[in-house]
């Protein structure tokens, strides 16, 4: 076996990527990080250039790989490190560049280590994971990250070399539940009020909530949703790194696993909510809204969301990052995983001591959260 970078998904056939991995998750699959690629939304405007890890057997044939990126800054991760930039960068050193091994802009746990059927994950992640640190060893970067993997990726990263890094989000989970009234009468009476009310007050103000799938919309629909996107960018956000030619891309290519929640108000597109669909799990995006509408953010990008993974039987509904207010609504809080190496022994001694004192009290944190969500009867994780 031998590892090789690659600076362009192009340089890969597609179904040579998506051969590797179950395919559940829609963030690895071909269509979506090359979309990212060809469009400009990773590139160097935006301190993201592509550096895929890459295994290949004895006669050349891809077997596993691992989505990457050499970063000159922090944006776009979410996982957050920038003060120990500051502090490397403030001990004379330079924190950028590094390697991050991810999905640019999405915080969603899912596969990192991408393996072909019928070979051995334990090997080939061993053999990712050691070359992802000789690459940054060789290149004189700082450091490499692996963000969001699932636990199980993150507890092997443990054994070569890495740092285990704890943090927390808030994901419904489909409790074999019929419609979404069955859902709300496993909510006590408090909540249960609340999350009607929410939804009550939508229809009081004449919103009308429609859901599409990306390959049901025409040109003038995914135009709004883009002007949806950017507008939301260029009034809270700053610099939106998703594009008009990224969105049509990937509505021709994976329109069957977007998920659009249209709001009208007087004949009118006054919102949408933007989802992927992955086998089993729902995953909220974008958002973007013209307007002042009370609960429609909630309605758009939560209750639609709810009851989508109820009707088709999807297990569970990751909304995005950050956001307690998602806890009385139904998400639990839940563990999110990264792994670090840092190259330099003094500076990755202390990062250690910083992460022995972090991860315990988030673990805390997070269980002390499980006390506000809306069920009757609440069973930890």
């Amino acid at each position: 076996m031998q590892v090789e970078s690659c600076d362009s998904l192009a340089k890969i056939k597609p179904e040579d990527w998506n051969a590797l991995g179950d395919g559940s998750n829609p963030f690895v699959r071909y269509e979506f990080l090359s979309a990212l690629e060809t469009n400009g939304c990773v590139a160097e405007e935006f301190g993201w250039h592509p550096f895929h890890l890459l295994l290949k057997d004895d006669n050349e044939t891809l077997i596993a790989a691992a989505p990457g990126y050499v970063k000159t800054n922090s944006y776009g991760e979410f996982v957050f490190d920038w003060a120990w930039a500051d502090a490397y960068e403030r001990a004379g050193g330079q924190y950028y560049p590094k390697l991050i091994c991810a999905v640019p802009f999405t915080p969603a746990t899912g596969p990192r280590l991408l393996v072909r059927e019928g070979h051995d994950q334990a090997t080939c992640a061993s053999a990712l994971y050691d070359a992802a640190i000789a690459i940054v060893k060789q290149q004189n970067w700082s450091s490499v990250h692996w963000l969001f993997p699932p636990e199980q990726e993150a507890q092997a990263m443990q054994s070569r070399q890495y740092m285990l890094r704890i943090g927390c989000q808030y994901i419904w989970s489909n409790d074999d539940y019929t419609d979404f009234e069955d859902f709300l009468s496993r909510c006590t009476a408090k909540k249960r009020k609340n999350m009607r009310r929410e939804r009550k007050r939508v229809e009081e103000q004449n919103v009308e909530l429609t859901v599409m799938h990306g390959n049901e919309l025409e040109t003038d629909d995914w135009k709004q949703v883009i002007g949806f996107y950017l507008d939301t960018f260029n009034r809270k956000w700053g610099t939106p790194t998703l594009n008009t030619k990224f969105f049509a891309e990937i509505g021709k290519t994976m329109g069957d696993q977007i998920i659009i929640v249209f709001a009208t108000h007087n004949n009118k597109r006054v919102a949408c909510s933007v989802m992927f669909k992955g086998t089993d799990t729902l995953y909220g995006r974008y958002w973007g809204c013209n307007d002042d509408f009370h609960s429609l953010h909630f309605e758009a990008c939560y209750y639609q969301g709810i009851d989508y993974c109820i009707r088709n039987g999807l297990k569970r509904f990751e909304p995005g990052a950050q956001g307690e207010h998602k806890i009385g609504r139904g998400f639990k809080p839940t563990l999110t995983w990264s792994t670090h190496y840092i190259c330099h022994e003094g500076f990755s001694n202390a990062v250690k001591q910083f992460l022995d004192q972090e991860n315990p009290m988030m673990r805390q944190h997070c269980e002390q959260l499980h006390d506000l969500l809306p069920f009757k009867q609440v069973e930890h994780d």
